[in-house]
């Protein structure tokens, strides 16, 4: 059931980052043929993240209720009605979608880790917590391989549609293990409100869990920023073109998955959590600042070497940070504590965007506002530096009947 649940939810999670980058990945085509600025792709990105930010809030209602797997499959029907609602290409029908696509990243990550607490060894966590969010980077690579080919063979509007079909039929696909994942659901249960106001309760009391918010929303932010114009920068401030920029943003996006499941490894087994999260967040930071320093005249196999190390470490903090969550979480609780700090990072995943584009919007300075956005990860990784005395290694495997919560290491 491990096995099968990884699979399931590695594929879900895979769709559900590449929904978020299919328009930004389209942006200059998209922009150039409906006359728009591409810095708008920053509102786009803001209100999708806006929305998933109450969505998460309630994702443990939600859970609690329909099912961490039932969740997981309305996520990519929703998302597939949000590519399909785009395609008059409106501007006002862009943000219907982007609000419908927030579904996705507002509560599949709580759901996807409130089944996979149930069954991991807690040892093991962080390592199997990295493979299933191994599905962001690859989403990420999907979308910088695919998308592009298909917008180049049917137009943009043909390239929405059929990623419409391919995300209804994943939903249909997850079916099958609905009953096994979500035999514990609660099918009365009605107090999204009472959930939301108990997971702000505890974010608010337990410092361990406010320094993983902080972590979250700062890490999260250079991730966002990454996704919403690395492609735009290489094309309209670097002059390459939309398909060199795609492949480059594929190829970044094909490492973080390697580099994501070696963090999970080394937290689980090296060190601790902790110290992970802080190398993670002194890498962004490093990364992002070179990625600024970027010019026309660099060599493209340096920025792609630049490109691995930002996609490395902006995108190789989650499936570490959720164990930790997990861990610290109270054993029956996980989903709804998970999609507390979601709407956290999701606050992350809004603000970075829009201040990002407003920066750009005023000086058409990528480059400078690059530089600019790294300060934050910098000081958070030093603050985690620091070990705390509660800050141990996740204890032994701890074996435990299919479907039963295991206790907080």
């Amino acid at each position: 059931m491990l096995v099968i649940a990884i699979i399931g939810l590695f594929a879900q999670q895979t769709f559900v980052a590449m929904s978020r980058l299919v328009l930004p990945v389209l942006a200059p085509v998209v922009s150039e043929e409906l006359a728009i600025n591409p810095a708008l792709i920053g509102a786009y990105s803001g209100i999708l993240s806006s929305a998933a930010i109450v969505t998460a809030m309630g994702a443990g209602g939600f859970i609690e209720r329909f099912g961490p797997w039932r969740m997981c499959q309305i996520t990519l029907i929703v998302a597939a009605a949000g590519f399909a609602v785009a395609l008059p290409g409106t501007v006002i029908l862009f943000a219907v979608s982007a609000v419908l696509i927030s579904l996705g990243p507002g509560v599949s990550t709580a759901a996807s880790s409130h089944v996979l607490a149930r069954y991991c060894p807690p040892k093991q966590a962080p390592f199997f917590f990295s493979i299933k969010q191994t599905g962001v980077p690859a989403g990420g690579l999907l979308a910088g391989a695919l998308v592009p080919l298909l917008a180049q063979q049917y137009g943009w509007r043909g390239a929405f549609a059929v990623v419409a079909v391919l995300y209804l039929l994943l939903g249909l696909a997850l079916q099958p293990f609905r009953a096994e994942f979500d035999g514990g659901r609660h099918p009365g249960h009605r107090s999204f409100l009472a959930d939301a106001r108990a997971t702000l309760r505890l974010l608010a009391h337990d410092s361990r869990l406010r320094e993983m918010v902080v972590a979250s929303f700062t890490f999260v932010g250079l991730q966002a920023v990454c996704d919403s114009f690395f492609v735009i920068y290489l094309v309209k401030g670097l002059s390459h073109s939309l398909t060199t920029a795609g492949t480059v943003f594929a190829v970044a996006q094909g490492a973080a998955i390697v580099t994501r499941i070696l963090w999970g490894w080394i937290a689980g087994r090296v060190t601790t959590p902790r110290r992970v999260l802080a190398g993670l967040g002194l890498g962004m930071a490093i990364a992002s600042t070179v990625l600024g320093l970027f010019s026309p005249s660099w060599p493209l196999a340096v920025i792609i070497a630049v490109a691995i190390m930002y996609t490395g470490t902006a995108y190789g903090w989650n499936g570490v940070l959720l164990a930790e969550i997990a861990r610290l979480a109270p054993p029956d609780r996980v989903g709804a504590t998970t999609g507390g700090v979601l709407a956290c990072i999701m606050a992350g995943a809004t603000a970075y965007p829009l201040l990002f584009a407003a920066i750009v919007w005023v000086s058409d300075a990528y480059g400078a506002t690059f530089i600019l956005v790294a300060a934050p990860a910098l000081v958070v990784g030093l603050r985690l530096l620091r070990d705390r005395r509660d800050d141990v290694r996740p204890g032994p495997p701890t074996h435990l009947p299919l479907g039963e919560a295991r206790p907080r290491s």
